[in-house]
Formats: C-alpha cells, sequence, structure tokens
C-alpha cells in the first residue's frame, strides 16, 4: 500500500513542534491562561499558525486554531459539513485532537458565523475561561463578535506580544531551514542571469523565477519584477504592472521573498543591467546602499535598538542625497513573510540572538535612481552573519 507521507513536502520535526507547544504551556500556566485562539487566511503572514500545526492557511480560507492548556489542539476548517472529518488529513496531523470544519466562505454573509459557533463548541467546555487571542489584526470581526457575545463568562486577553518572544527567536533546526531558503534564493537569482533577455515582458520573469523558486521547495511567496531604461526610475512591481518588454540597455529590478523548506522565508533584491554596463548615478546608489547596509547590520548586535538603526539609516540618505525609508528597511522573517523585529522607531523591542532579519536600503532619488540592496542575516551574541550567498551589488548580464 503507497504511503500517504510521500505526498509531505519538508516538514519540521515532531521534536521541534513538541518544544514549541511546551515553552508555550510553561507560560500559559504561569499566566492562568485556559486557550490560545488565532486564526489567518493566508500564508504570507500566516506563519503563527504554522508555526503550532505545521500546517497554514492559504488562498482567503479561514483556519482557526484552538490550543488548550492542557490538552492537544483543535483546527477549524472552511471544509466539509459536519460532522465529516476535516482537514489536515490524519497521516499528518501532530498535537491535533479535533478537526472541525463546515462550509463557510467571507464572501456568503450567512456563513458569517459558522466557524464561531465551531469554536464556542470547544471553549465552552472550561468555565469561566481565559481565553487569549494571538494576532488579535487577523481576527475577524465577525469571529471575535460571536466569541465574545456567546462566552459570557469568559476573559478574553492578547497573548501575541509574549508568544512573540517564545516564537521569533530560532532553534537550531529552523535555522537549517531558514539556511536552505536563502540558498534556493541564491540559485534562483544566479539563474536569472541566464534567463533575463531582451523581448521578454517582466511578468515572463516573474513566472520563470517562480517556476525554479517551486521546483525547488518554494509554497508561498512574491517575486516582484520591473524593468526601464537605464538611468531613470526602476522600481520593482506586482504582476499587474509587469507588462513591458525588456530592452538592451534595461535595469531589470527583481524581488524575491519567498518561503522555503519547512515554510521559512527570506528575501533578496538585486539590480540586473541588461547588455550594458551602469550608469554612475545606479554605481554610486548600490555603493551606498551596501554601506548602509553594512552599517545597519553592525548595529544587528544583542540589545540593538530598531529604532537607532531607523535614525541612522534615515540621516545617512539625507547626507548623501537620497530620500529618507517611507517604510521598514528590514524586518524579521520566519514562517510568515515579515514578522518581528520591525526596523522601524515604533518597534518596542531590542535585538536578540537567533533572529532571521532581512536588511532591505533601498537608495531612491525619485524619477532617476531605484537601487535596492537586500541579504538576511542571522543575530547572534556577536556579529550578525549574512545567509545569502549570491554576490551583492548589480548584477550585469
Amino acid at each position: 500500500m503507497e504511503d500517504p507521507k510521500q505526498r509531505l513536502t519538508t516538514c519540521v520535526s515532531t521534536p521541534e513542534l513538541e518544544r514549541r507547544w511546551k515553552a508555550v504551556r510553561e507560560q500559559m500556566k504561569a499566566r492562568k491562561i485556559d486557550y490560545l485562539v488565532m486564526q489567518n487566511s493566508e500564508e504570507y503572514m500566516g506563519g503563527t499558525l504554522r508555526w503550532f500545526t505545521d500546517f497554514t492557511a492559504r488562498h482567503q480560507f479561514p483556519m482557526s486554531v484552538i490550543f488548550p492548556v492542557d490538552d492537544e489542539m483543535t483546527t477549524i476548517v472552511c471544509g466539509n459539513d459536519p460532522p465529516l472529518d476535516n482537514w489536515p488529513p490524519p497521516f499528518s496531523s501532530r498535537g491535533i485532537k479535533k478537526k472541525l470544519g463546515h462550509v463557510y466562505f467571507s464572501t456568503h454573509y450567512f456563513t458569517k458565523y459558522y466557524d464561531g459557533e465551531l469554536a464556542v463548541s470547544v471553549l465552552k467546555e472550561k468555565k469561566n475561561p481565559v481565553i487569549c487571542w494571538v494576532e488579535r489584526t487577523t481576527i475577524p470581526v465577525t469571529f471575535h463578535e460571536y466569541l465574545v457575545k456567546n462566552l459570557p463568562g469568559a476573559t478574553f486577553v492578547d497573548a501575541t506580544d509574549w508568544l512573540d518572544e517564545i516564537r521569533v527567536p530560532k532553534s537550531p533546526e529552523e535555522i537549517e531551514l531558514i539556511r536552505r531558503c536563502a540558498s534556493m534564493q541564491d540559485a534562483c537569482m544566479e539563474a536569472l542571469k541566464k534567463i533575463i533577455k531582451p523581448g521578454m515582458r517582466d511578468m515572463d520573469v516573474y513566472a520563470e523565477a517562480h517556476c525554479f523558486l517551486s521546483r525547488h521547495g518554494s509554497e508561498r511567496g512574491l517575486v516582484q519584477v520591473g524593468s526601464g531604461p537605464l538611468g531613470t526610475f526602476v522600481p520593482f512591481d506586482v504582476p499587474h504592472f509587469q507588462n513591458r518588454t525588456i530592452q538592451e540597455g534595461d535595469q531589470v529590478t527583481v524581488l524575491v521573498e519567498v518561503n522555503g523548506p519547512g515554510g521559512y522565508y527570506t528575501e533578496l533584491m538585486r539590480a540586473y543591467c541588461v547588455g550594458a554596463e551602469p550608469t554612475q548615478a545606479l554605481k554610486d546608489a548600490q555603493a551606498a546602499g551596501l554601506e548602509a547596509q553594512d552599517m545597519t547590520v553592525k548595529a544587528l548586535v544583542t540589545g540593538g535598538v530598531p529604532g537607532d538603526m531607523w535614525k541612522n539609516f534615515g540621516q545617512f540618505c539625507i547626507q548623501h542625497g537620497y530620500a529618507p525609508p517611507t517604510r521598514s528597511f528590514g524586518h524579521g522573517q520566519g514562517q510568515s513573510l515579515v514578522d518581528r523585529p520591525s526596523l522601524r522607531p515604533d518597534e518596542p523591542w531590542t535585538i536578540k540572538p537567533n533572529t532571521n532579519i532581512a536588511v532591505h536600503p533601498i537608495m531612491v532619488k525619485p524619477g532617476t535612481v531605484f537601487c535596492p540592496s537586500c541579504d538576511n542575516y542571522l543575530t547572534t551574541e556577536g556579529a550578525a552573519e549574512r545567509l545569502h550567498q549570491f554576490p551583492r551589488g548589480l548584477v550585469v548580464i
């Protein structure tokens, strides 16, 4: 008989999952918490679900997880009518006791409380429970209001920040999977040196990159591509704006931010010059971007302050004639595409060891220059380690 486990891509080990569950339950006991409740509907920012279960929601189909302090988990998915068995399949379910499901969609108003009804059926098993939301920003209002209304004796609090303290520092197994993702992205950028040619559309580059990455272990993520004449402003962009045809003498700017084995993300950005040497302005911008990246990486030590890094990078940009940042210029990554810490002034954390951080300063002169530098770094007790090996700098093909 065929072994169904051969269908699985790379999974985290059961001991790794057990390490996580144990650490979380210790905190739950100390804080007198009965349940954690979480929900997401997409893989990009849905890594916390995967961290608990080794699965995640996708394509806007919601998945909820109830994590009790003293029992195995319950999953709730858009699946089959009760009482049929639901996803994930038995051969791949670890730490999951109940798999509940119903037929509900965010576009069907009349199903808005179906998942809430299933959640309440589990949460009411304890009298007056203390329930912690995880990542409340991903909880639909209908789900939230149904639980609050129908569990009148419950106390609702937020677990996100203290859970992040457990979840963000990476174990040795996680670090190895992150290295594999970075290596996969390096290989993709190397392959693009032979793929990108005049006559292709930006969308063709996007498709070729995604094909390469999928064949080498990626399950989800972003590829963004943009092209334009050297000497002009050439940002990467989403597929709706990728119909331009690449010409000789163009800059092609590429972002690869996809997950790899086990669902772990890293991020790589480079600017390719097609059939021509880069302009002096682009060379200068690349040199400045690498200097800014090095300056930031030196600050990624234990106790480093993200707000200081933001301030220093902004001052660097202004002093060198570039636009200061208007978004995060670096952030943590794990099984979510964007995770903590964020290199912004509003991040309350300081830098901790064993975090995976994408550092991506982009040097911008509106209308004339767009030059990214992006690599992932692993923080340690000392100097941060660059995880990507693809050469830094402009790529001339």
